[in-house]
């Protein structure tokens, strides 16, 4: 979309400005333009005078059938001119000399016809020379002065030949030759500097559109998302991260915030009116897929403060969430050391002491039933320590790129064959061969191995529940790549959901009620989530959601 921003549309709109300034052909045909007219309006006032002041004339006193002549030229030629300029027909060039000649022989005339370069007529060719030397380089500039000085000299020596003049005439004519010169280099000064300007112009514009794109693929590329909108609550800006949260794919500049994302224009709303403070729970909003919570933060642009331009910073939760993950790893690396010598070695000597007392001769059933509540749940507490120390491994993430579709084929083979179960017990659905994720491959095994082994466990308990299925996919409101692990047991009481990926959390017996939980775990590390939800028909579906692909390519 369009820059929609304070700075970057301000910026944008200036170089747009800037650049317009006219090249050296359009201007000269506006100039042209603009001195036809003049000629058009020049040509009917002399004509009106000539026509109304008869006694004595004031127009044409020597010579009136010339000077009607050479109005009616000037005004008929200005009349065609006008169609030859809507056209623009012939080039600019010829024009320029074509008005130069036209202006000269009948400004002559109508002179010639007044009584000389006494009458004043003259004059007008200051007009003409000026506008025309304004298109052209010096030298043709000067040329035009020239011509024009020497046509007032030679219509002098005329009406010198002919009695009309005298001597004494040939000052002014001189005069007027002088002022034509003067005229042709003042306007060659400003022809310079105009030109001047203009290649200045360009080339700031030139820059103040570069800096527009830059700041604009800057704001289009950063990874935090960012919404601009004016004080009627209408789209000005909005970044593909941001349009990825809120699922705006097609949106405007200018279109509503509300027709964009109805939460945070409500939320927007409610800020307005002062009801929350930025970044309080109560504005929060679930993103277009449902896999994250976004914060907004509100910061006023301008003077208008609250009823004015806003910009609005989306912060990702599960960013913030991260951040305090990687503050629990440390606490739990320190723990999972204390556990790994302070538990693991009494357990270790316990389950040793219960499988020798075990093997002695001579012992009871009561004996051999105590021996067996040792060494079940010796292995429980050694399936603790060792989940809680691969804990302390998050931190140790080595994300590759990898495609799903053949990992999930590969994953099923090694599950089924490891655990030897027939092999309809899991499958991998068909689904697209593109979708290339980015994560610590030993950690998407773990996660994916202990969903499917709870389903084996748990789920295929409900009657006719045989089959675990896994696919892959893409969510349709951010495309971001997933992968669902299906199955047709008792699914979950919904009151319990949240619970179940609680640490210590179990269903069953013989649990350790951490698998969830550092899958879940796993996936935050990852930049990845992990959710539930119930499957239509019965069952339960674990969903991976993976880190945004438009971010970590970005990023890597």
């Amino acid at each position: 979309m369009s820059a929609v921003d304070a700075t970057p549309t301000a910026r944008i709109r200036l170089g747009r400005f800037m650049t317009s300034v006219p090249d050296s052909e359009e201007f000269a045909w506006r100039v042209l333009i603009l001195l036809n007219v003049f000629r058009l309006m020049l040509g009917s006032l002399l004509l009106a005078v000539f026509l109304t002041v008869t006694d004595p004339y004031i127009i044409g006193s020597a010579n009136p059938s010339l000077a009607w002549g050479a109005l009616l030229t000037m005004l008929g030629a200005g009349i065609v001119e006008v169609w030859l300029l809507r056209q623009r027909i012939p080039s600019s060039e010829v024009q320029i000399y074509a008005q130069l000649a036209l202006d000269l022989t009948v400004t002559t005339a109508l002179m010639h016809a007044s009584g000389g370069v006494s009458s004043g007529v003259g004059g007008l060719l200051v007009v003409s020379v000026g506008a025309l030397a304004l298109l052209v380089p010096a030298q043709r500039a000067f040329l035009l002065a020239a011509v024009t000085a020497l046509t007032m000299l030679g219509e002098q020596t005329v009406s010198q030949l002919q009695g009309g003049t005298d001597t004494t005439a040939y000052a002014p004519a001189g005069i007027l030759g002088a002022v034509i010169f003067v005229i042709a280099i003042v306007v060659q000064v400003l022809r310079h500097r105009m030109l001047e300007t203009e290649a200045l112009a360009e080339q700031r514009g030139v820059d103040l559109k570069n800096l527009a794109e830059l700041n604009q693929y800057i704001v289009q590329h950063l990874r935090e998302s960012i919404v601009v909108v004016d004080g009627d609550d209408r789209l000005r800006l909005m970044n593909e991260s941001a349009a990825t949260e809120l699922g705006a794919t097609n949106r405007t500049a200018g279109q509503p915030l509300r027709e964009v994302s109805a939460e945070l224009a409500d939320r927007l709303a409610t800020w307005r009116r002062g009801g929350s403070a930025p970044g309080e729970p109560s504005l929060s909003l679930d993103s277009a897929d449902g896999a994250t919570t976004i914060i907004p933060h509100f910061a006023p642009l301008g003077s208008e403060r609250l009823s004015g331009a806003m910009l609005i910073f989306l912060e990702d939760t599960s960013l913030l969430a991260e951040r305090v993950q990687q503050t629990k790893l440390a606490s739990l690396g320190r723990l999972s050391a204390s556990i790994a010598h302070e538990i693991r070695n009494p357990v270790g000597a316990m389950s040793h002491a219960g499988q020798l007392l075990a093997e002695s001769p001579g012992i009871g059933p009561e004996v051999e039933r105590l021996t067996d509540i040792i060494r079940v749940n010796g292995s429980r507490v050694s399936q603790i320590v060792d989940s809680v120390l691969s804990l302390s491994r998050r931190d140790k993430t080595q994300p590759e790129r990898l495609q799903l579709k053949p990992w999930i084929e590969e994953f099923v083979q090694e599950f089924v064959q490891t655990l030897e179960l027939d092999e309809k017990t899991v499958s991998a659905l068909d689904a697209a061969v593109d979708i290339e994720v980015r994560m610590d491959l030993t950690h998407l095994r773990q996660i994916v191995w202990n969903i499917c082994d709870n389903a084996i466990k748990y789920g295929s308990a409900a009657v006719g529940a045989i089959a675990v299925e896994l696919t892959c996919g893409r969510l349709e409101t951010s495309a971001r790549p997933y992968l669902e692990i299906a199955d047709r047991g008792s699914g979950i009481d919904p009151d319990k959901i949240e619970e179940v990926f609680e640490p210590f959390y179990t269903g069953a017996d013989g649990g350790t009620g951490l698998g969830l939980f550092i899958s879940r775990e796993l996936c935050e590390c990852n930049g990845a989530t992990l959710r539930y939800q119930p499957r239509d028909g019965g069952g339960s579906v674990f969903r991976v959601v993976f880190a945004d692909p438009a971010r970590w390519q970005r990023v890597s």
